[in-house]
Formats: C-alpha cells, structure tokens, sequence
C-alpha cells in the first residue's frame, strides 16, 4: 500500500512538471563566444557570395560556414542595417552609410556620404533600413529617406515620425507611428485611405501574401487588407501575438510565416493547415528578443537575436523532439501512434499526444525498448514487459529487463532479450501466450534466428552463444563460441541480420558462422565497408544505420553496393546513447533516440547535385593563391567553402599528394602542419554515397628551409673554404711551434737535469744537517732532563736539609750536617744558564706560537707555560723558577684567566694543543 502510495505522488508530481513538446526544426545557435562581437544583431542578408552577413552593433559580421570574421566602420559607429546588391554589402549607421566589398579575403569600406553635407549636424540621423527600388538604394532613418542613384544623393524628410518603409506591390508605403500608412509616389507623400484602424500603432512589417496586405504592429496583432477592407487577422495565434510584441515578419516558401517577437521568441505558422510552432527559451533558443529575420538560399532561417544568431532549418528533412526540462531523460527507444509518440526513456515510458507530453501511470523507472508488433507494442522495462493497445497500457508479465526484440526468419515468432536468457512469442495476435529457454539464465541483448531450434544470443558484457534448444524449449547446449574461437576481445557483441544471414560486430570487425567448419570466419564484404563500425541497427531488408568512426550513415544496399547518406554529426553529436542505437520506420521517416529525445529524419536517396566550393588558404592569416608559395615549418588552414549550412550541405573528403586514403573534411578546414620542401597538391572531392567526385585543387609551395636557401649554401661554402684555409694555418704553426718546442724541450731539459743534481745536492746536504740537527735536539734534550733531574735532586736536597733542620738539636753538628748536603746537591750557575737555553731551543716553535697569540704573556708566564708542557708538577716547577709550592699555583691561577680557560678546562692539555 505506501509503496503504491508513493507512486502515485510520484507520477502526480511529475505530471505537474510536463509541459508540451513537440517537433521542431533544428536549430544551431551562435553566440557571441562563436562570433566575438557583441549582443544585437540588428540586421541579416546572404550575400551572392553565399556568405552570412550580420549588422551587429559596432560590427559588421561575416560567416561562410567555416570562420567568422568581424570589421568595423571607419568612424566607429554602430551599424543598424545592411543590404545585398551584387557584390556589394551596403550598411547604414550613425550619420553615415556606404557599402562594402570583399578583396584578397577581406572586407573594404566604402564611404559614400564622406565628404558631402550629407546630413543635418543638429540631427541625431541613424539609418534603421536599407532597400532597392526602381534601381536606387534607399537609406531610412525614422525621420527621412536618402536616395542614391550610384552618383547623387538626394533627401526626403518627413513631416512625421515613421517606423519602417516597405515595397509592396511596386510601390513604397510608410509606416508612421501615429498617423497611419503613406505612400511615396514621385517624390510626394500622400496618406493611404482605407487604414485608420492603423493609426497609433508601430508598424515593423507590411507583407503581401496570395493577394493579400498583412500589417504586423508591434502590440495590437496583425491586420489584413484584402478587397479594399482592413480587418483583424482572424488566426487563433493572432491574441498570442498581441502580447508578444512583433518585431520582424516574413512570409517563406511552402506557405509558411515567419514572426519575431520580442518577448516569446519566434512563431513559424504553416497557413496550409494553421498549425504553430513556437521556438523560444524554454526550448531551443538562447533568448526569447527577435530583432532580424533573414534567409539563405536554401530557405533556411537566420534570426538576429537580442544576444546572439540562431540559424533555424525549416526547409530540413530533420526535425527535433527536445525535452529542455529533463523530465524525459534520456530516450532509449522510440515509436510512433496514431496521434503522436510513445518514448521509452530511463525514467518510464512517455506519450506525446496532442502536443501533450505525459508520463504513463506506473511504468516509473528503467524502459528499453519499443516494438510494434502487428497493431500494438511491446514494451521492454526494468520491471516486466508491456503492451500498448488502442491507448491502454497493461502489464503483459513479470519478465524483467527486454533489451531488444527481434523477429525470427523462419517463422511468424519474435525473440525477447531480457536480463534472465530468451523470451519466444509464438503468436503475433496473443503475446500472453510465450515461452522462456530453459537452459540460459545469462543476461542476453540482442538475438537473431535463421535455422530451426538455433539462436544466436550476445551476452550484455561479453560472450557470443549458439542456443541449441529442443521441441520443449530445453537447451541443453549453450556454446560460447567467441570462446571456442579463441576471440580475446569479445566485449559487446552486436548481432545483425542482413538478407537471411547472420553477420557478428565483434571488436570491431565483421564475422559470420561457417556451420562446416564450425567457426567464424572473417566476412569480406563488410569488412571493405564496415570497419570500425561501432553499431548498427536494421530498419528493413535494404536499409539500415551504421555509426562508424563516430559518424553516423543511413545504408541503402543495392545489390552488394551499398548508398551512403551521411547525417550530419550537428544533429546527433554527443547525445546518442552508446550500444542503445535503435530506429523506428514511421512512413517515409525514421525517428532516431538521442539522449534528449529523439530525431525524425525523412531520407530519401534523390541524385545529388555536384557541389561547388570556394578555397580559401591562409599562410599566417595571409590569404595564399594557388600555385603560391608559403613559409616552411609553417601552418597552413584550407577553407572549403560551399556555401551550404542546412542539411544539403555536402559531404567532402581530400586527398593530399595523391594518397589512397580519403580524409574527411569537418566544419570545412584542413589543417595541414609539418610540411616538407617542395610541392604539394590538395584534391577536393565530394561523396555522393557511392563514389568520390573530384570536385577543386589546390597547389602550393613550401619553401625551402631558410638554412637550405641560395645565400645560406653560399655562406656555407665560404665558411666551409674560411674553415680550410684556417685549418691550414693552423697547421702550419702547430708544425712551426713543434720545432720550436723541440728545441725549448732539449733546453729545458738539460736545464732541468741540471737542477735536478744540484736540487739532489742540496737535498743531500739538507738531509745530513737536518740528521745533525736530530743530533743535537737529542743531545740538548738529554741534556734537559738531566738538568730536570738535577733540580729535582735539588729539591730534595732542601727538603733533607728542612728534615735536619727539624731532627738534629746540637748546632754545630746541624751545621755540618746542611753543608754536607748542600755540597752533595749543589748546582753552578753555568748549568742553570745551559738548562734554560737547551730548554728554549727545544720549544722554540711552542714559545713563538704561543707569544703570538697571546701578547700579553709575560717572560715569566711563557716559562711557566713551558714547565707546564713538559708534564711538570706544581711541586716540580717551585724550585726552578725559584718560587714557592703556594707562589706557583697563585701563577697557574692568574695565567688561566689570561689564557681565558674556564675552571672546567685543563691547562696541561690546553697548552699541548697550542
């Protein structure tokens, strides 16, 4: 109960939402990223030059299909209109008009007012509209008409203001604003009777129509003039259009009525039948504001927006269902009833009837396919299968997921490819009445049958199965034979039958079943046409759809030739739904699904006519003549113009230098890059779905690189002859420099022969007074110890005198007894002055380092420093410099703040590092 509850919200709340739809013509938009100029596009013409020109504000525009070029008057000024006589494009703007012609593939102005008193200072003139008469051109503004006969100009101002002038029946009738329609008979401006209804209101059109005069005002609808009676134009589009405000209106081929409004876009009216279509900004175009109408020779429409182009082909074979809302989503499957359409998309299953689009109740959710079986449909869904019928749709049974539906061709009975293996539907007129394959449970997308009890099944993801199965729908013998033939890449399988023979898209390339051999074999008919399909689809026995290299082509098989039509990649391009390709034969049309809604195209295979194209090559943004010259390791853009836009525009290939390859040629440009010297030659050929046409040339030169040029070759051999010339001076003076160092080498080395004795020699000599003087060290050291250990026996000769002086009482033997001992340790002065010279010598380098970094040592300090590198102890050191015990570690104190030695830091040590 809630979850049928929540259906029913669901497909009220979306029911809400839909609005109507229908087909429209295809539409190109051009904004102003396209076309670099600003917003308004006040007027558009087709030159006879097949161009597209656009007065565009400050700009004059021009596009011939493949670029976009842009210029501006000299005075800078906005142009308001422009008009086609000849080659020339005339254009009006402020205070100004002229025209303009195009020269080496580009625009040049004219001016035909510079110079002359042309215009009123004191008026703020602006030409709104330019057109011919009895072969003068006449330039508008709202308050007067310039008249120029190719020499003179002459004026004609009103005595009111007007909007518009138009020719109609060989005559110039003005629209004023307030005061009704004139006529401008020989220079005179007489009030036309019969029109009051008119008065006070803005004209901006006056067409004439199968004898009729329709008078298009801004906001009071459109009125009719016929037998000499004005009256309201009785069309139920007529109220609409009241609200709309007109801007622009012009009657085109097949009877058909083209109205530009300035708020709801633009009205095409087929006066056949008095139908509508309304193309606005809830569907196609980029702004509801139309300023201009114009027309190319194929009698398509151009339309001046209030912000950008729209190019509308409403002569196309190709018409548009677009659903801007995204309610629809994307469409799976199309087809068509008697009344409209039903559409199987990923959020259920749709009907459009009666320019109504709406969601059918209960079928929310993931819809695959539509097929028409005798009077009524069946409906392949995410959640079951279902029929359409005499406008009822019913649940036919459970079977989830029906891909594809194909007929068998060897009976009346249609195959079903659902997510759980094979449907069979024996009977056409009771589709309750089917059967499941036991047997294969795996999810099948599409199937094919040509042989008793055999079908062929391709796996959704990968996989080719040969379905054997029995009179009671048993298969006991499933054969994977992508498998079995030892194909790696077996993803997608797509099955196609083609004149009672079963063709395999597999990786790309074509295969069919040799039931001898038992394997598949590569098929060489579609192979040579066919490669790199990526999907195809059957519409009847002689007419299919292949999408090859990205494009897609409607097939006409003739025999075992096959009649290409291209469709344009404009139409489809980035919305078709990949593997999901189907068609629906309605008629003479083919509706098409796109990922958006669907396209309905009426093919039809008439003799097309041979193209003619304009080239336009460009070195540089040079433009370059053919048989010219261009730059090397330059870039060269081909322009092929043909000066088509719709969908007649043809489809053209080149060749370059003669290869086998046909390349195609997209939006009209060739881009040629890394072009080697010498000559070179670009065909062009057309394709009319059977053969290449060869249809224009063109050749050029590319120069030689600037190091390969006269002067380069002739720098070349003169640096060449300069480097020979050197090579040879040079190497002569490396000979002369060779004797010469020759003779420098037996010098120098008899020099150094003789240095080298007399540095032995001396190295000799150095090495026995360095040996001396190893000696002598030795000697003095030896010496210095002795004298160390004398002034140690010193001190102990004191320290036995003080033990005397502390035993012995009796003085006289005291006395004896110290000069005893003082003549047993005695040291002369001649030694002492020996000691301290040999103990200089030896530290001599210590001494001198050690002054030099710190001066402020004194003798006394540096000897202190000395006995202290020697290892020698406080008590040691007392006796020779001839202090106390207490006197010397006082000395060690004050010379460890000169040192700048922390208490940490040991002074022994320190100085050995010195």
């Amino acid at each position: 109960m809630k979850t049928k509850l929540l259906h029913i919200l669901f497909f009220c709340f979306t029911s809400s939402q839909l609005f109507a739809q229908e087909l429209l013509p295809f539409v190109e938009n051009y904004s102003k990223s396209n076309y670099q100029g600003d917003n308004q596009i006040w007027n558009v013409v087709q030159g006879n030059d097949n161009a597209m020109y656009f007065a565009n504000n400050y700009y004059l525009l021009r596009y011939d299909g493949v670029k976009w070029e842009k210029y501006t008057l000299p005075n800078k000024t906005i142009i308001r209109s422009i008009m086609v006589d000849g080659d020339r494009i005339y254009s009006g703007s402020y205070q100004e008009f002229g025209y303009w012609f195009r020269k080496d593939a580009k625009m040049h102005y004219v001016s035909i007012t510079k110079g002359k008193k042309v215009f009123d200072a004191n008026n703020n003139e602006e030409i709104w509209k330019i057109f011919k008469f009895n072969n003068k051109i006449y330039f508008q503004s709202f308050n007067g008409i310039f008249v120029f006969d190719g020499k003179v100009i002459k004026e004609k101002q009103f005595r009111f203001l007007i909007s518009y002038c138009f020719v109609v029946d060989n005559q110039i009738l003005i629209a004023s604003v307030e005061k009704g329609i004139f006529r401008l008979d020989n220079g005179k401006i007489e009030k036309v009777n019969g029109l009051s209804l008119l008065e006070n209101n803005v004209i901006h059109s006056i067409q004439k129509h199968q004898n009729k005069i329709y008078f298009f005002t801004k906001k009071s609808g459109v009125y009719v003039f016929e037998n000499n009676v004005l009256s309201p134009w009785k069309n139920d589009l007529n109220d609409i259009l009241k609200t709309a405000n007109i801007n622009v209106a012009q009657f085109i081929k097949n009877n058909k009525l083209i109205i530009g409004t300035a708020n709801k876009g633009v009205y095409i009216l087929d006066l056949n039948d008095e139908s509508y279509k309304n193309i606005n900004r809830n569907n196609v175009l980029m702004n509801n504001s139309i300023l201009s109408i114009g027309q190319d020779k194929e009698n398509d429409l151009w339309l001046g927006l209030d912000n950008g182009i729209a190019h509308i082909e409403v002569n196309s074979p190709i018409s548009i269902f677009y659903d801007s809302s995204g309610i629809l989503g994307s469409v799976y499957s199309v087809a068509s009833i008697p009344k409209g359409y039903l559409m199987a998309s990923n959020h259920g299953v749709f009907k459009y009837e009666n320019k109504q689009l709406s969601l059918i109740p209960n079928t929310q959710g993931q819809a695959w396919n539509i097929s028409k079986i005798n009077d009524q449909y069946l409906i392949g869904h995410n959640e079951g299968t279902y029929t359409y019928k005499n406008g009822l749709f019913s649940k036919l049974n459970n079977i989830n997921g029906g891909w594809n539906l194909a007929k068998s061709s060897i009976n009346n009975s249609y195959l079903q490819a659902t997510y759980s293996g094979v449907v069979i539907y024996n009977d056409a007129n009771d589709l309750k009445q089917n059967i499941a394959i036991k047997g294969i449970l795996k999810p099948i997308k599409y199937l094919a049958q040509n042989r008793k009890n055999e079908i062929w099944a391709a796996d959704n993801n990968r996989g080719l199965y040969r379905i054997l199965y029995n009179e009671d729908y048993v298969a006991p013998k499933v054969d994977n034979v992508t498998q079995r033939s030892k194909i790696s890449n077996d993803f997608g399988v797509k099955i196609f039958e083609f004149r009672n023979e079963i063709l395999f898209l597999i990786d790309n390339s074509w295969y069919t079943f040799n039931s001898i051999t038992n394997q598949l074999e590569a098929n060489e008919l579609f192979n040579a046409n066919f490669k790199n399909a990526s999907d195809i689809v059957t519409i009847d026995e002689n007419h299919f759809m292949v999408l090859q290299d990205g494009l897609l082509y409607h097939i006409y098989a003739e025999g075992t030739k096959f009649i290409r039509n291209s469709i344009q990649e404009k139409y489809y391009k980035g919305k078709i739904i990949n593997d999901n390709l189907k068609v629906f034969k309605d008629g003479n049309n083919y509706l098409l699904n796109l990922d958006d809604g669907f396209i309905s195209l009426d093919l039809k295979y008439d003799a097309k006519k041979r193209p003619a194209v304009k080239i336009e090559a460009f070195n540089d943004n040079i433009l370059v003549e053919n048989n010219s010259k261009i730059n090397h390791n330059s870039e060269l853009r081909i322009n092929v113009i043909s000066g088509i836009y719709g969908a007649t525009k043809p489809d053209l290939f080149y060749k370059i230098n003669g290869t086998k390859d046909f390349f195609p040629i997209k939006e009209g440009l060739i881009l040629l890059n890394n072009l080697s010297s010498g000559s070179h030659d670009v065909t062009i050929y057309s394709n009319d779905g059977l053969n290449y046409d060869k249809i224009a040339n063109f050749q050029f030169v590319v120069a030689k690189a600037w190091y390969f040029s006269a002067w380069m070759i002739l720098v070349y051999m003169i640096l060449i002859g300069l480097i020979l010339y050197l090579y040879y001076k040079w190497n002569k003076m490396k000979y002369i420099q060779k004797l010469k160092l020759q003779k420098e080498e037996l010098k120098h080395q008899k020099e150094i022969l003789e240095m080298e004795l007399k540095a032995e020699n001396e190295l000799n000599s150095q090495e026995y007074e360095k040996h001396i003087l190893e000696l002598e060290l030795q000697s003095k050291s030896s010496e210095v110890a002795g004298k160390s250990l004398s002034i140690a026996k010193q001190s102990e000769m004191i320290e036995n005198i003080q033990n005397i002086l502390d035993t012995e009482s009796d003085f006289n033997k005291l006395k004896s007894e110290i000069k005893k001992a003082i003549k047993i340790n005695a040291v002369n002065k001649h030694e002492w002055e020996v000691f301290e010279t040999n103990l200089n010598q030896i530290n001599n380098e210590f001494i001198i380092a050690l002054s030099k970094k710190y001066p402020n040592l004194t003798p006394k300090d540096i000897k202190l420093c000395v006995y202290l590198k020697m290892n020698l102890s406080s008590k040691e050191i007392a006796p020779m410099m001839n202090i106390s015990f207490r006197g010397v570690e006082l000395h060690r104190y004050r010379l460890r703040k000169k040192l700048g030695l922390s208490q940490e830091e040991n002074l022994s040590k320190f100085l050995l590092s010195v």
